[in-house]
């Protein structure tokens, strides 16, 4: 039986479910080829719904309610549009227009706020559903500002930069009012919020990042060598350095417990776990021939990874460290996510 070709039953099976009805959450997934978003049962691995996307779909994101999806388009950091996806109905609604803030890639959704990168403008920017406005730009100045992570305040915001081989750290400050050079001060200045950015040197082609449950510490990698860094949040230092050999290290994400962290390669196509507080590889599964997107499901036994050059996401039960289940999503996936579902994809 081939790897792709597991029957949808057999897939049930593996899965732990029966292939009826439906899953109180579904898995989101991006096919780059067919510039769909595929909305999936994870139970069985049946693909409820495909609804067209942009031109060049990269990541998918989904608030808990699990009512709209946002999925980025990059276009090498020349696009500027932002899909807006209704799970309930399964259609696209307008898309948002970031304008000059070329090349949205890496999103977060913080308190119902969505965050993005924007690549070609060098710069993080926050968007308000409720609104329709963009209501936050920071500029980082960095090369490819790629994939980033925002604290549940949202006063933080990590980016990793791949061209300059940095990390971004912002910090939302309420500073003193503007003296002028002669030392005067308007008599109607007031303290202002203002971001202040810390560049952290670490390895040119960095892409993933993920920041701990705690807070306490942000990792990153890199594809060259492989290598991981732990980021203290607090002194804003890299602490450690760990020899992970993750060559091709595309996206990384910590398990609910924040005990383990996922790092997927999409040149070897295995996904490496790490022991986050012994900061040491305690096993690696092979998935296909290139791992990408990573999403893993909040008890924090399943993981879910896009094996983007194999047109399928694999299941990993993270407990046995087994791919379980192949789901076909339609070629070269990417973006992964989980959504709280709220009503079938059908209507029913």
């Amino acid at each position: 039986m081939g790897r792709r070709a597991l029957p949808l039953l057999a897939t049930a099976l593996l899965l732990g479910a029966a292939p009826v009805g439906r899953s109180d959450v579904v898995l989101l997934a991006i096919s780059k080829t067919e510039h769909k978003l595929a909305i999936v049962d994870p139970r069985d691995g049946r693909v409820l719904a495909r609804v067209p996307v942009g031109p060049d779909p990269h990541e998918v994101v989904a608030p808990a309610d699990g009512r709209t999806a946002y999925v980025s388009n990059t276009g090498g950091g020349q696009f500027h549009e932002i899909d807006v996806i209704d799970l309930a109905s399964a259609a696209a609604r307008p898309p948002i227009d970031t304008g000059a803030l070329t090349g949205p890639h890496g999103l977060a959704l913080v308190d119902g706020k969505l965050w993005f990168t924007a690549q070609g403008a060098k710069a993080i920017a926050r968007y308000d559903p409720a609104t329709g406005r963009i209501d936050r730009v920071v500029g980082t100045g960095q090369d490819q500002t790629h994939m980033l992570a925002v604290t549940a305040d949202q006063k933080r915001v990590f980016a990793s930069n791949v061209q300059s081989g940095t990390i971004s750290i912002l910090d939302e400050e309420l500073l003193p009012p503007i003296v002028t050079p002669i030392g005067y001060v308007l008599p109607t200045a007031k303290p202002y919020l203002d971001w202040r950015q810390t560049v952290v040197p670490f390895a040119k082609g960095n892409e993933g990042i993920a920041l701990s449950p705690d807070g306490a510490e942000l990792w990153a990698a890199t594809p060259f060598g492989g290598a991981i860094a732990v980021l203290d949040t607090r002194t804003r230092r890299i602490a450690a350095r760990i020899p992970a050999a993750v060559v091709g290290a595309n996206r990384m994400a910590f398990t609910p417990d924040g005990r383990r962290l996922l790092v997927s390669s999409l040149k070897t196509g295995e996904l490496t776990i790490v022991d986050a507080k012994r900061r040491a590889v305690i096993g690696r599964v092979a998935l296909g021939h290139g791992a990408a997107g990573t999403v893993i499901s909040a008890d924090g036994t399943r993981a879910y990874v896009s094996c983007t050059p194999d047109a399928y996401v694999a299941v990993v039960d993270l407990r046995l460290a087994k791919v379980i289940a192949h789901i076909d999503i339609g070629g070269r996936p990417d973006g992964v996510a989980l959504a709280t579902a709220v009503g079938s994809a059908d209507g029913h």
